[in-house]
């Protein structure tokens, strides 16, 4: 049986693709900034996560703002959902992602 091997291509399609969500605990740690980062910190997580308090600030293109030249500029320590997915991952829930993925790679080469 063949497996896949779940490894990171640095490519960085993925963080100029989709957003990212902390955990509460990432969120209250202060480690990551978070697109609402210059207005208040909202303490309770469930308000937000509702108001998407808890996800990382981008750039101007939509990118993650830890992605520099094309690489995860805090690959050490990112957070728990990027350390999760992977686009050679055969889990159904990220079919959709991964898709996306592979057909942003085939307009950009």
């Amino acid at each position: 049986m063949l497996t896949m091997v779940l490894k990171c291509s640095g490519c960085g399609v993925c963080c100029k693709l989709f957003l990212i969500n902390l955990t509460e605990e990432e969120y209250k740690s202060g480690r990551y900034k978070t697109q609402f980062e210059m207005f208040e910190f909202v303490e309770d997580f469930d308000e937000a996560e509702m108001c998407a308090a808890n996800i990382i600030e981008q750039k101007n293109d939509g990118s993650c703002i830890y992605l520099k030249y094309a690489k995860c500029s805090i690959h050490e320590i990112r957070p728990k959902s990027c350390r999760n997915f992977f686009c050679t991952s055969k889990d159904k829930g990220f079919k959709t992602m991964i898709d996306k993925i592979r057909r942003e790679k085939n307009i950009n080469n």
